[in-house]
């Protein structure tokens, strides 16, 4: 799939680039897409939730009435889960909710999402490109060139660069990442992937 190759404002330069089709024209295995999102997004959850259980519960152990004779339940303690201020029943504790996926999977995840995203015409190649400073204004006219103000972006460059970073870092639906440490979910999540044309030799390097 050939793609032109844009200046940071978006004009063309005139020239192409060439999207392997080993990595951007695969089948799509939906599944193994949810898999990974599922994975990414389980690893991102603290797990921190806490609920008191009734041996957790500070409160007298002290019958609160007669065994007998009362006309209702019996009754040992103000901790029983059917008080107020008693213990949860069955109550969430902290746990890890991360699990594993095997390398060549998550690898055919990134391929598919890419592919999907190459077939709808959302892959966008510019040439590789730096601010002299961090200034919100200049990537927001970066995207206002490309014309993708109003969708959801991710632009993978070559290697971290600092100044693009904190330029997009205040801007709303936007992402700045490297093509090293990009997801299946960075990439679905976005409307377009903008991609430098260093970015994509690491990503062959990577995912071919």
């Amino acid at each position: 799939m050939e793609v032109n190759v844009l200046d940071k404002s978006g004009n063309a330069t005139g020239r192409t680039v060439t999207l392997p089709a080993e990595i951007f024209g695969v089948e799509p295995n939906n599944h193994v897409i949810w898999l990974d999102v599922k994975q990414f997004l389980a690893n991102q959850r603290q797990g921190t939730h806490k609920a008191k259980q009734r041996a957790e519960i500070s409160k007298s152990t002290k019958k609160i009435l007669k065994q007998k004779g009362s006309g209702g339940a019996r009754h040992g303690s103000r901790k029983a889960p059917i008080f107020v201020g008693g213990g949860r029943v069955f109550g969430p504790t902290p746990r890890d909710y991360s699990f594993k996926l095997n390398k060549k999977v998550k690898e055919l995840a990134r391929r598919s999402a890419l592919s999907v995203r190459a077939a709808e015409g959302n892959i966008m190649v510019v040439e590789d490109f730096q601010f002299d400073a961090p200034k919100t204004k200049a990537y927001i006219n970066f995207l206002s060139g490309l014309a993708v103000n109003g969708n959801k972006t991710v632009l993978l460059t070559t290697d971290f660069n600092e100044n693009v970073y904190l330029s997009s870092r205040n801007i709303p639906k936007t992402k700045v990442t490297t093509a090293a440490q990009v997801n299946t979910y960075d990439i679905v999540n976005a409307e377009k992937v903008i991609i430098s044309e260093g970015a994509l030799s690491v990503i062959a390097s990577i995912l071919n």
